[in-house]
């Protein structure tokens, strides 16, 4: 087998299939085995060549046996000869199908997109093995299963995603399996699952990892108190600085690492009081010792910036990193550089740029004409709230809640003596003059001495894959409110719903490259809509299974992952 690369006269498209030469009647004659997709630009091309050796890989070892025992034979064979059946077409005996419509009632009507596709790239990615021992342990692997999958159908709790598996997709659970199947996800767990997704992503991108985006939220808990650590494990549910505005309610900090392309690389939990500048070198660490990662530029947001984590950073040789700076609480010297704009150089019609010494590394600021309308829009727009607010009520009490843009305004004597202790609360002019000279400016510090300044804005620019990664886990898969309170339970949870992100992104992967760019949540409408009704003939009391219509964008995610297209009714 080889990949071959095919181009379109007068197109810059080109095909990429994996294709096989065979030796017929003393011809060699070429066959297109799997058609990988077609790429719009070089970038594209190089992305589907990477996947298409991906496909041809498995492919090939697919026609060979490992040494395996006995027993692991026998059962490759079984599944081998189970794939190529499923894959014939069943033998129709028409009269078996005589029958009359009067006589039919609609029994059941399953949802059977995300159990196909999201449930045959589970098995490709072998996640049945993050539980030890399958035979022994087959009841909780099949859960695990079900309710990673329950969460991108339907996100909720436990018990919700019990009694929708079972009203919706026809899969029957008890709530004390999927509890069990909890229990057994452990720490090793988490190391087996963060590993195995490390080196499926390497695998997606021929193991060239280049640079990891990296951030940390906090997800609340449906609960309002917080944990005490115990002898066997520190806990989790503690009270901190909630991104979500639940200051009331505990809450525990998630770190994820992604790719460029937003493909999951790990993440690692920590307590809820955890500072957000304190997790990446802890989670940095685990990638770098347990996971052998090296060579690799680090990329975080300006949370990350504090004098321990540059220290940290500085130790090790080896790390490369561009972390967003704080650069109005910079010394006064490097801010007065920063707000020198006539000495930037431009990089184009909207950017300029300047190179500042910072402590021996390397302060890039940049001033974007664009940032600057935006910064003054969103000012300005704030501040016409603010005098809303003042002209409806000068009383302090009132305004001591305002937050955001709270740094505009300042106390005065309502009394033209000041002699009086009744205060009012006014726009400090001057504060906000101060602001407008920072409008559109932007500033990254690294250690990095090869790259250009063009190149580190861009790497940085990129952070918004791990952004929007929050996003789907926070929104799509619905991580937040966190219903456990053992930490255990607390970390399956994010097992599950790491699990869950990384099959959502590895098809959002698959899809854009084997067809179209679409978002996970069009993907997950797509595959709810495909659905199976029971039908039971009074009669004969014969079941027939009848798929509903299929839409072209759902035919072609189940031809490129594979899965028959079944349009026609089954007796079942």
């Amino acid at each position: 087998m080889f990949i071959r690369t095919k181009t379109t006269p007068k197109s810059p498209r080109k095909s990429v299939q994996i294709v096989e030469s065979k030796r017929i009647d003393g011809k060699v004659k070429q066959r297109i085995v799997k058609h990988v997709g077609v790429a719009a630009n070089d970038e594209e091309l190089v992305e589907l060549k990477i996947l298409a050796n991906k496909f041809k890989i498995e492919l090939e070892s697919d026609g060979q046996l490992p040494l395996y025992t006995p027993q692991e034979l026998e059962k490759l064979e079984l599944k081998q000869q189970t794939k190529k059946e499923t894959n014939k077409e069943p033998e129709i005996i028409r009269d078996d199908y005589d029958v009359n419509l009067l006589d039919l009632i609609e029994e059941d009507r399953i949802t059977k997109g995300i159990h196909d596709v999201y449930g045959k790239l589970y098995d490709e990615l072998n996640f049945k093995t993050i539980i030890d021992n399958y035979s022994r342990n087959g009841a909780s692997c099949k859960a695990l299963k079900e309710i990673v999958l329950a969460r991108i159908a339907n996100p909720d709790s436990k018990k919700a995603s019990v009694d929708k598996l079972a009203s919706s997709f026809g899969v029957h659970l008890e709530l004390k399996t999927v509890y069990r199947m909890m229990d057994k996800i452990t720490d090793n767990q988490i190391l087996k699952l963060n590993t195995l997704v490390l080196n499926q992503t390497k695998s997606l991108l021929d193991d060239k990892i280049d640079v990891i985006y990296f951030d940390a939220t906090t997800l609340y808990f449906e609960s309002f108190t917080e944990d005490i650590d115990s002898e066997d494990e520190p806990a989790l549910k503690k009270n901190g600085y909630s991104k979500d505005g639940k200051f009331n309610q505990p809450q525990v900090v998630l770190a994820l690492l992604v790719t460029k392309q937003g493909l999951p690389i790990g993440y690692k939990a920590f307590s809820g009081d955890t500072f957000d500048g304190h997790t990446i070198v802890p989670a940095l660490k685990d990638v770098e010792e347990q996971f052998k990662v090296d060579n690799i530029v680090y990329v975080a947001d300006s949370g990350m910036f504090n004098k321990i984590n540059l220290e940290e950073f500085d130790k090790n040789k080896n790390m490369t990193y561009i972390v967003g700076a704080r650069i109005k609480n910079m010394p006064k010297k490097v801010k007065e550089q920063i707000l020198e704009i006539s000495s930037y150089t431009a990089m184009n019609d909207n950017t300029k740029v300047k190179t500042i010494d910072y402590d021996g590394k390397k302060l890039v600021v940049t001033h974007s004409l664009k940032r600057a309308k935006k910064d003054k829009y969103e000012r300005e727009k704030a501040i016409k709230k603010l005098q809303a607010r003042l002209k409806s009520s000068k009383s302090v009490k009132s305004q001591l809640s305002n937050a955001g843009y709270k740094k505009y305004l300042q106390l005065e004597s309502s009394d033209d003596t000041k002699t009086s202790c009744d205060l009012s609360i006014v726009l400090n002019e001057a504060k906000i003059k101060e602001d407008e000279a920072w409008d559109g400016l932007k500033g990254i510090v690294t250690n990095n001495t090869i790259l250009s300044n063009e190149e580190l804005i861009h790497q940085y620019s990129n952070l918004w894959q791990v952004e929007e990664s929050f996003r789907i886990t926070k929104h799509d898969l619905k991580i937040r409110p966190i219903y456990h309170w053992k930490p255990s339970r607390v970390k399956a949870h994010l097992a599950i719903s790491f699990m869950a992100y990384t099959l959502v992104r590895y098809l959002e992967h698959r899809v854009r490259l084997q067809y179209v760019k679409m978002s996970p949540e069009k993907i997950r409408q797509i595959l709810l809509s495909i659905q199976t009704s029971i039908y039971y003939d009074t009669k004969t009391n014969n079941k027939y299974s009848m798929p509903s219509l299929m839409s072209d964008d759902a035919k072609k995610i189940y031809k490129l992952m594979e899965v028959p297209v079944i349009q026609r009714a089954i007796k079942l």
